[in-house]
């Protein structure tokens, strides 16, 4: 918070940061807040107001090792339109910090809306605030919530979700997205266009708008961690692969260890799921956005756009040009 800040601003934003914080979803928040505070770039904070907060008022390391000096500790929650939690690495040790959990439930009961930024719903879920809530989470994550939190249903393929007093962000760049979103509710569009505009941004895309990868009905659970550890592998491989083998050794066991686990557990071989993974991750990207079959078929790891057509046609009915041709407005689905 820079000196002598104005208390008429019309968005007032504290942030706290956790252990290992994750340093571009607060800035980019931080930043389209700036740009919307001012004319031009001068960041003052007039329109916006922004407080940056840790559990003890020290400096904080983020994930990267950049150290970030505060604010101060926390301030009473009060003050704030908003207290955004800004979380980061997850299996460095424990996480939640109790004057932090304290500090929440006390901005809850004062019905200040609490944000939670990339791994900072694990927090608000710990803290008991998600009951009965909906909550977004990084594809990246979705299996540590529900591996953490298993009665939680958790949103993986949206960038923000808002439920009442309660809105998650999946973190990254989306943070710059939710930022414009509440810019936009307080200071109106023009103000988060303007502030888009000069971080060089084409528009601030809605809370819906799907993740790079999707988590959904492919997503499976399995019992032994070291299977899900090799599913973990190929889901973040999928360009290419490695041979069973190789992800045998990976995750400690022997090959014909690891396919009688694929089999007993998945009635499947591991590259026979790996290309299910890849399939599907294509099949989404098809479906979702406008790039060539070419550039698609490469991220998934097939040899050539045929290669992946055919593939794509035994397991979904159609080629992806079919696909697309018969889903485009006005076409006749055959």
């Amino acid at each position: 918070m820079m000196p002598n800040a104005p208390s008429t601003a019309r968005l007032k934003v504290g942030f706290v940061l956790l252990r290992s914080f994750t340093l571009l979803p607060f800035a980019g928040f931080v930043d389209v807040l700036r740009l919307a505070a001012d004319e031009g770039d001068r960041s003052r904070q007039i329109e916006c107001r922004w407080t940056t907060m840790t559990p003890d008022g020290r400096s904080l390391t983020a994930s990267c090792g950049t150290r970030i000096t505060p604010d101060s500790g926390l301030m009473p929650a009060g003050g704030f339109d908003y207290i955004v939690v800004v979380g980061g690495l997850i299996h460095q040790g424990p996480v939640q910090d109790p004057a932090v959990t304290a500090y929440l439930r006390e901005a809850a009961a004062a019905k200040v809306p609490l944000v939670g930024l990339c791994t900072a719903v694990f927090t608000l879920i710990d803290a008991g605030l998600m009951r009965d809530r909906q909550c977004c989470v990084s594809w990246y994550h979705y299996q540590d919530l529900i591996q953490a939190f298993p009665e939680v249903t958790p949103v993986a393929d949206r960038l923000f979700v808002v439920d009442g007093p309660r809105i998650t962000c999946a973190g990254g760049t989306g943070a710059v997205d939710l930022a414009a979103w509440l810019v936009d509710r307080h200071l109106g569009a023009a103000a988060a266009r303007k502030a888009l505009n000069i971080l060089v941004s084409d528009g601030a895309r809605p809370a819906d708008s799907p993740q790079p990868m999707e988590i959904g009905e492919g997503t499976v659970a399995v019992r032994d961690p070291r299977l899900r550890r090799a599913l973990t592998i190929l889901e973040h491989a999928l360009a290419s692969p490695p041979r069973a083998s190789d992800l045998a050794r990976r995750v400690g066991l022997s090959r014909r260890q690891l396919e009688r686990l694929f089999r007993e557990e998945l009635n499947a071989t591991p590259s026979a799921y790996a290309r299910a993974v890849r399939l599907r991750h294509g099949h989404w990207l098809v479906t979702r956005t406008g790039r060539s079959v070419t550039d698609i078929a490469q991220e998934c790891g097939f040899a050539d756009a045929s290669h992946f057509s055919r593939h794509h046609k035994a397991a979904y009915g159609a080629t992806p040009q079919a696909l697309r041709t018969a889903t485009r407005p006005g076409a006749s689905v055959p």
